[in-house]
């Protein structure tokens, strides 16, 4: 049983037990224990009162979002909570640690409840693309008001417990043994059962619907507005409004939005384990490190593990450079004490960790080192032969870079299996995305602390193998090739980045390369024309370059940027690729949106099942994960693996086959991945497993 009965004289003490988070599941029988020792407490004409509490760190956080893939669970849940709603004994919820989701609507069924101050509680519903479903946009309302109601449902953030307190959400809010708390405060046997589905709809319904409809975010798929719809449905007829929750919340769970939200969440936690290594695996202190480099990405990597709470280092042998990167890191902190993000007494602490260097000795004491220089081969191993004679011999060796043979880096120090890739992606302190790259003598404990590192640092940290380029930018190459090709066909520059921001990229094409520098995808492409020859890129992007025009640092890029930010059309560019396309003796066409989308999103798909299938991936969900969080890939549209399995492995193989018998079809040959998946008609999340 997950659900432990005791007795505290006339009151039945129910603790849930099931797992770290005291998930609410249906499929092991967890939801079905708490309903069956709930009515035997019904059924004993010597109990009088009943307490539900958690057992663990929480009270409950909600449904087990895996079982959803499978069944509508909150129809489970919805019977739970009606029926201990209707208790003719006085219901006390015991809360502590966070009530969420599913978790709270259970607690909204009890009629009262304690909380402890330290609780958090909340519906972050919205955030899977779904609407509560058990109760949730009916019972909260009543209880608190439409308007805080909304905030909450809407925001998806949980709130503390005194701001429920101050809301009516809770009754009482204790420091101490919160389970006590709530036996004490049910000692009383006249204590009424006091049902919130009873309460009369909100007064400010009206205007908190309005209000709400005015401000509704247009990310995470319908829910937000479907939620406000749910509110607007009360009425004194409870069960009618329940009845309408359960109809819209059984239509999100259908839609790609929450399906793709659902595998975002999930897979965040999945990319964190990685394959064949023990989860007790002993790792490496990790408190002090070393930052090689003093420019944007050293920086930036200083300020993200200081912000973590991490001792830095950073060695700059230019002493003006490296007292532009003190400045820099200075200045981030004071603006994060200036939006109160942090107190002054934190930035001081944290500006107190910092110490500069212009000498490598420095280095000697710390457990980690990060080099930021130069992306080059020769720049690269040079630092770390130089690093690794003063540094402890079990200190960690990583390496910054984006696209070099981090095999190559590691044999050039005596211990290779101390090093290992940790490409951070710019701006250092607030891009989510780590790639933790693995080389063939990584140790398994580094790679391990490398992952919990990333944890420390607030990132999404995913495992990749070695080849150019690693999981994101190898597929970003593929799919850059094909924006530059339909610039030749018969797109232009703000076609192509509008058809893929409106299908929900961050930022397209174009203005990505722009803002990054159009400077450096011109060296990688000069790299690949030698090593590469048989796979060309169009040379229209290389004309544009040649001008000199590199982006917005430069002013000009793919696009005009008269105030140094804001991209705008420029003509000279569009008659330039008008003038290639002729040059090269090719018709321009007329190409649709849908076309764009089509191209760019099969490059990806395609590239990053070739990656699955070489095993520089884990999993169909870490490539993924790597466009949620490094490249502006749309969360409610999953990520391109998630995208390649709404298509289907059969259609998939169908597509790519007819992009491969037309022009520049070479750039299409299909990743051996589908054509497997496609003879088994199998989805490729199987092999997430």
């Amino acid at each position: 049983m997950s659900v432990v009965a005791t007795r505290h004289g006339a009151t039945l003490l129910l603790t849930m037990e099931n797992g770290a988070v005291n998930a609410l599941s249906v499929a092991n029988g967890h939801v079905r224990s708490i309903l069956e020792a709930f009515e035997a407490g019904l059924q004993d004409a010597t109990c009088s009162v009943i307490v539900i509490a958690g057992a663990g760190s929480f009270f409950c956080c909600g449904a087990d979002i895996t079982e959803f893939a499978r069944r509508n669970i909150a129809v489970d849940l919805r019977d739970l909570v009606n029926r201990i709603e209707a208790s003719p004994k006085p219901v006390i919820m015991a809360i502590h640690g966070a009530a969420l989701g599913g978790g709270l609507e259970l607690a909204l069924a009890g009629h009262y409840r304690v909380a402890h101050r330290a609780a958090r509680l909340g519906l972050p519903e919205v955030s899977l693309g779904l609407v509560p479903g058990a109760g949730g946009t009916q019972r909260l309302p009543r209880l608190i008001g439409a308007g805080p109601a909304l905030e909450i449902m809407l925001s998806g953030k949980p709130i503390q417990a005194a701001r429920a307190k101050t809301l009516g959400l809770v009754d009482k809010v204790v420091d101490g043994d919160v389970v006590a708390a709530a036996l004490d405060f049910g000692g009383d046997a006249a204590l009424p059962a006091r049902r919130t589905g009873e309460l009369p709809p909100p007064n400010d319904l009206a205007n908190a619907v309005t209000a709400a409809r005015g401000s509704l975010r247009t990310t995470l798929g319908n829910a937000p507005q479907t939620i406000v719809d749910c509110v607007e449905n009360i009425t004194s007829d409870l069960c009618a409004g329940l009845a309408y929750e359960a109809g819209v919340f059984a239509a999100l769970l259908l839609s790609e939005a929450s399906g793709a939200l659902r595998h975002a969440f999930l897979g965040e936690r999945q990319a964190a384990r990685i394959p064949g290594l023990p989860r007790d695996l002993p790792l490496r202190p990790i408190e002090a490190v070393g930052v090689i480099g003093g420019g944007t990405m050293g920086t930036g990597i200083a300020i993200a593990l200081l912000n973590a709470g991490l001792t830095v280092t950073m060695v700059e042998l230019r002493e003006d450079a490296l007292a532009r990167a003190q400045n820099i890191i200075g200045k981030s902190l004071a603006r994060d004490v200036e939006k109160r993000r942090i107190s002054a007494d934190e930035a001081d602490a944290r500006l107190a960790r910092f110490t500069g260097a212009t000498a490598y000795e420095a280095l000697g004491p710390v457990d980690l080192v990060i080099e930021a220089v130069f992306e080059e081969m020769a720049v690269k191993t040079a630092v770390l032969q130089a690093v690794e004679t003063v540094v402890r011999p079990d200190a960690i060796l990583a390496s910054n870079t984006s696209t070099l043979d981090l095999d190559r880096i590691a044999d050039a120090v005596a211990d290779p299996s101390r090093v290992v890739g940790l490409h951070f992606f710019s701006p250092a302190n607030i891009m989510r995305l780590l790639e933790v790259v693995r080389g063939a003598k990584t140790a398994p404990d580094v790679l391990a602390t490398a992952m919990a590192l990333g944890k420390r640092l607030g990132k999404v940290a995913v495992v990749s193998g070695v080849c150019d380029g690693f999981i994101g930018n190898r597929m970003f190459e593929e799919y850059l090739r094909q924006v530059w090709f339909l610039l030749e066909e018969g797109a232009l520059p703000q076609q192509i980045d509008t058809a893929l921001e409106r299908w929900g990229f961050a930022m397209g094409p174009c203005r990505t390369m722009d803002l990054v520098g159009q400077d450096i995808g011109w060296a990688i492409r000069q790299r690949r024309a030698t090593e590469q020859p048989d796979r060309p890129y169009s040379g229209v992007i290389d004309r544009i370059c040649a001008l000199g025009r590199f982006g917005q640092k430069t002013g000009k890029g793919i696009y005009l940027y008269a105030d140094g930010r804001l991209p705008s059309p420029d003509p000279e560019i569009e008659a330039l690729i008008l003038d290639y396309s002729a040059e090269i003796g090719l018709t321009r066409r007329a190409i649709s949106d849908e076309e764009i989308v089509e191209r760019c999103l099969l490059a990806l798909i395609n590239e990053g099942l070739r990656i699955v299938g070489e095993g520089i991936a884990y999993r169909p969900v870490d490539v993924d994960m790597v466009f949620l969080h490094g490249y502006g890939f749309a969360r409610e549209r999953g990520g391109p693996l998630f995208q390649a399995d709404r298509i289907g492995a059969p259609e998939l193989a169908r597509r790519i086959a007819a992009l491969a018998a037309g022009r520049n079809g070479w750039a299409w040959a299909p990743a051996p991945l589908i054509a497997t998946m496609a003879d088994k008609d199998a989805a490729f999340s199987t092999l997430n497993a």
